[in-house]
């Protein structure tokens, strides 16, 4: 196999509007797509330098369901700090806890989708 690396994530959303306000502005992504297609609006975000991009699926590109994506993980550099500036913004948090990883904290974006946030342990 050839793979070199993931191209993008697909973040069912019901607003897309709503949830790139939350992405660029709360989550300090930028936009790297927002085209309209026959199907509807392409909207991508990503992390400065990502290689891989958040698409931001709106209604009628697909049969997402809004809040239905589970299990993502973001690397941060201090997970206090982003789970701080999430709650502010009225994000539901969880944690950060302390694992044998590094520190770990869960959010939710405003569709529900699941993420997660992680400051790795040095050496791990």
């Amino acid at each position: 196999m050839t793979v070199t690396h993931a191209s993008f994530v697909t973040l069912p959303v019901s607003d897309q509007d709503r949830a790139l306000r939350f992405y660029v502005d709360v989550l300090g992504f930028e936009v790297t797509a927002d085209r309209q297609l026959p199907q509807g609006r392409w909207l991508q975000v990503a992390p400065s330098g990502a290689q891989t991009v958040f698409t931001l699926s709106g209604p009628g590109m697909g049969d997402f369901v809004p809040g239905s994506a589970r299990g993502i993980m973001l690397v941060t550099t201090d997970v206090d700090a982003d789970c701080a500036r999430l709650a502010e913004a009225g994000a539901e948090v969880g944690g950060p806890d302390e694992l044998p990883w590094g520190r770990m904290a869960s959010f939710r974006d405003p569709d529900g989708n699941a993420l997660m946030l992680l400051t790795e342990k040095e050496g791990f």
